[in-house]
């Protein structure tokens, strides 16, 4: 599909990481989210499959779940392209573990660890995201998984 723009779509892939996870405004959901999201990246520990969601409240849902668990979450964007209706964007994310995840309580401990976000952009909002996380380092970070005994590196 082509006709998109992607200066919006930049704009509203960084609004989506500076102002809903960074400033923590959760209203900006219902601002550059469609409500006929589809959302393809499963959560870490998730129980459901992903799918087609309510974008502002499954956002803002995501949104508390991971507060909660990391209350000084920030993403750094380190790159965005894009390109028709699809914009591409490179974050690192840090945060410290401060509440439970899931049925894990806190560690106290903090991560550092990068991923990728894929959106598709539809009459002026997110309307599809794809995601890329290194889940295996931030567990690793977190202490909530430990690497086998005798791993590459291990004296």
């Amino acid at each position: 599909m082509t006709g998109g723009d992607p200066e919006l779509g930049s704009a509203l892939a960084r609004r989506y990481f500076e102002d809903i996870f960074d400033r923590q405004d959760l209203a900006v959901c219902d601002e550059i989210l469609a409500d006929d999201y589809v959302e393809h990246a499963p959560a870490p520990f998730g129980q459901g499959e992903p799918g087609a969601v309510n974008g502002p409240t499954a956002t803002r849902e995501t949104a508390r779940w991971l507060l909660a668990q990391f209350p000084d979450l920030r993403f750094v964007i380190e790159a965005v392209v894009a390109a028709d209706d699809i914009v591409a964007v490179r974050v690192f994310g840090t945060g410290t573990n401060l509440g439970p995840i899931g049925p894990i309580p806190a560690t106290g401990r903090s991560f550092a660890s990068r991923s990728s976000h894929w959106f598709r952009v539809r009459d002026g909002r997110l309307a599809e995201h794809w995601a890329i996380r290194d889940d295996l380092t931030t567990m690793l970070q977190l202490g909530v998984i430990r690497p086998p005994t005798g791993a590459a590196g291990e004296a």
